[in-house]
């Protein structure tokens, strides 16, 4: 097999035929038909069934390598150019919302004068979306609620995140001071999905107080969270820089004793080394948290 094979196979997962396959790779369509073709031979398998225009469950697994295949062939390119050169490159970053808000305009801003060849791709998605994708090679970086699931993907930390009751101004929950746990007994919430790193970190924050938390509704993505939180639904528990500082006259963040950090942190492929220009992004997100993290409210540096 060879690279222009699975380059064919990547390219009719991706359009959902042929004959797009074939536009994307500036090719003819008998060339993709060819090249999966002999593909399938080598293999002695169907990749594609060409009556529904779907991958079979071969094909998918062949599809699966063959991203990151070519994340690694990209990846030596940039390594070999950056031996000779300035770093130069394309990096594919994913960045759960609430971070990507205050995290990638510094990120973009040092980026341009540190490496101004490096092309980045911000990807905003939820942690559980993100992290399949870093595994499948869509993605270079991610940056996820930590700890990351499965054997594929690793990480290691960046900011431990202060998490915050968030209620409208004039909410009874105002008035109790020393807000702790126990005080949300009972209190109808919008709550991370189940399941999440989010969730774990509240759920455990609930047994160690011996309550249980009580979810309005189970959601996925902490800036739908937020959304529906300023729109009314319901208060939530939510990161410290999920509230906008204007929007902090009608919304109140409360501190609650026993409810714990989240810690975020960047996440790569456990097999294979990141490429040249995805080691320079790496290194200038910890200059950024070394620099700025102190800043921000509710946020620290990682504790052991």
């Amino acid at each position: 097999m060879d690279l222009r094979q699975l380059a064919a196979i990547v390219a009719v997962a991706d359009t959902g035929s042929f004959s797009l396959a074939a536009d994307a790779l500036h090719t003819v369509q008998s060339n993709v038909s060819n090249h999966i073709a002999r593909l399938e031979r080598e293999l002695g398998v169907q990749l594609v069934d060409r009556h529904r225009g779907q991958l079979t469950e071969e094909g998918e697994a062949v599809v699966e390598r063959a991203r990151r295949i070519a994340a690694e062939v990209d990846a030596l390119l940039a390594d070999v150019a950056a031996l000779g050169s300035e770093v130069e490159g394309s990096v594919r970053l994913g960045m759960i919302g609430t971070t990507a808000r205050w995290l990638v305009p510094r990120l973009l801003d040092r980026l341009a004068v540190a490496h101004p060849k490096v092309h980045l791709t911000v990807v905003e998605a939820t942690s559980a979306t993100l992290e399949p994708q870093l595994a499948g090679g869509r993605l270079d970086l991610a940056v996820v609620n930590l700890p990351v699931p499965g054997s594929d993907v690793v990480g290691r930390a960046l900011f431990d995140e202060d998490l915050v009751l968030v209620v409208p101004v004039g909410h009874p929950l105002t008035e109790i001071p020393d807000l702790s746990m126990a005080d949300l007994d009972g209190v109808p919430l919008l709550l991370p999905a189940t399941g999440t790193a989010f969730r774990n970190e509240v759920e455990k924050g609930a047994a160690d107080a011996g309550i249980t938390l009580v979810a309005k509704a189970d959601l996925d993505g902490v800036r739908l969270i937020a959304s529906l939180t300023f729109d009314g639904y319901g208060p939530a528990i939510l990161p410290a820089t999920a509230v906008p500082a204007a929007m902090q006259d009608r919304w109140r963040r409360l501190s609650v004793a026993g409810l714990p950090r989240r810690r975020v942190g960047v996440a790569a492929r456990r097999r294979g080394l990141p490429s040249a220009p995805a080691r320079a992004v790496l290194a200038v997100l910890d200059e950024i948290v070394e620099d700025d993290v102190d800043s921000h409210h509710g946020l620290h540096h990682p504790q052991p």
